[in-house]
């Protein structure tokens, strides 16, 4: 595998003519359904609610949902929304950044008002170099209204949607406490294909109990929905998750580096040629982070690691 690596920004730069950057956002009031109990409660086992939105300033008090009637919010997420566009875009104009991808980000970001997502997606838009969006969400999180009007904005930007998809394996997302099952996933996939729209999967390597082999069952399968680009993440664990409890008591082993390096050439060998990868790892330097300890390294020295270990 000595070619270069079809990457997201790779993709880019062809179709801008110039380097784009995806600018990262979240904003008070965004939570998620498995969050505030309306298909479960605490989340999945390994998210550190906290943790996923360090900087955000949430108000634990409002949050909104898909029945949310009114938003008392809004003009506040305008504010951080404008504030986060326009320091974030100074700082990457500084190292030649020139177009950007607003990316929703924090929690589940079509649900909402869509009034609220409108008002929102409108604004980020309306930024100079802005030339499209991307939008985190989760598969039950939806309306038709949304993936409509996502469409409708496709037109004449560049919108993504991306949703995490983690496993096709309904015993696994049940051990992780996802709250939906994999046909779910696929179904909201294939329904944002069939509006026109890019969308984006994100799969998890090391998940509970789970094998080399189904690893790679996931991907192809997630593949076979038409996805346009994949993300792939281990599985790491922090403190003050359910996962944590498991790792303690030892029930819950993470995946080494060489495993996950392994399962991860094999999946990008797979991989049609049209689909662009967006991310090969991550990690968390602070001290939440319980295991694996490789998790903690730079992204230099892990980009180093795994370009070595897939050109090997």
């Amino acid at each position: 595998m000595n070619k270069p690596l079809p990457t997201f920004g790779r993709y880019l730069k062809r179709k801008f003519k110039s380097r784009v950057q995806k600018l990262p956002v979240g904003l008070s009031g965004f939570t998620c359904p498995n969050i505030d109990g309306t298909v479960a409660k605490g989340g999945c086992t390994f998210c550190l609610n906290e943790s996923f939105s360090p900087n955000l300033a949430q108000d634990a008090k409002i949050t909104l949902n898909l029945q949310s009637i009114k938003n008392p919010l809004l003009e506040q997420q305008l504010r951080e929304l404008d504030a986060q566009i326009k320091q974030t875009q100074i700082a990457f104009k500084k190292q030649g950044i020139e177009k950007f991808l607003v990316y929703f980000q924090s929690f589940t970001n079509t649900y909402a008002p869509f009034s609220t997502l409108k008002a929102l997606y409108e604004k980020a838009l309306s930024y100079p170099d802005v030339v499209g969006l991307s939008v985190g969400t989760r598969s039950d999180s939806v309306s038709d209204e949304v993936y409509d009007y996502l469409a409708e904005l496709s037109k004449t930007k560049e919108i993504w949607i991306e949703f995490g998809v983690q496993s096709i394996f309904d015993e696994t997302l049940k051990k992780i406490n996802r709250g939906h099952d994999a046909t779910n996933a696929k179904e909201a996939i294939l329904k944002a294909k069939s509006k026109g729209l890019n969308v984006c999967a994100h799969l998890i390597f090391g998940l509970p109990d789970e094998t080399k082999d189904m690893m790679l069952q996931t991907a192809k399968e997630v593949y076979s929905w038409g996805v346009d680009s994949v993300k792939y993440h281990p599985l790491y664990v922090v403190k003050n998750t359910l996962l944590a409890n498991d790792f303690k008591s030892g029930k819950f082993v993470p995946i080494s580096k060489e495993e996950y390096a392994d399962v991860l050439k094999e999946t990008i060998k797979i991989k049609p040629k049209h689909i662009t990868i967006q991310r090969i790892t991550a990690g968390i330097d602070d001290d939440t982070l319980l295991a694996p300890d490789w998790c903690s390294w730079s992204k230099n020295k892990m980009m180093t690691f795994l370009n070595k270990e897939l050109n090997s």
